[in-house]
């Protein structure tokens, strides 16, 4: 295994234990989560909750700090669409959800906080 190798897998840990203290966060704000870290060809969508009714779409984004800028910035157009394009997909392959409305949220972590941006996009 190469440098590149071992850094992706750590990079993978990260995100995933980061994933599990964002759903344990979303939990305590009253989230039932549905779903995590829900894959297709399309792409992924990290957690799936709903919260007072309301089908969520969650996206977790982790930085250190900010010298690169808060982790929220990471959630570009591109990536925003690749998640719309996922929760169209979910949509039509969980009908008992294709009723519900639907929200776009996002997590951000860094070392020190955690926040929560509800309605982060449409």
């Amino acid at each position: 295994m190469n440098s590149m190798q071992i850094k992706q897998l750590n990079t993978r840990k990260v995100g995933a234990e980061k994933e599990v203290l964002a759903a344990r966060y979303l939990i305590a704000l009253g989230y039932r989560i549905i779903e995590m870290n829900f894959f297709s060809r399309i792409g992924e969508i990290d957690i799936i909750g709903i919260e007072d009714e309301i089908l969520t779409f969650v996206e977790v984004k982790y930085r250190k700090d900010f010298r690169c800028g808060p982790p929220s910035l990471a959630v570009n157009n591109k990536k925003q669409y690749t998640i719309m394009k996922v929760a169209r997909y979910y949509l039509l392959t969980h009908p008992a959800f294709q009723n519900m409305q639907c929200r776009f949220d996002v997590v951000a972590l860094t070392d020190k906080e955690i926040k929560l941006y509800r309605n982060a996009f449409m």
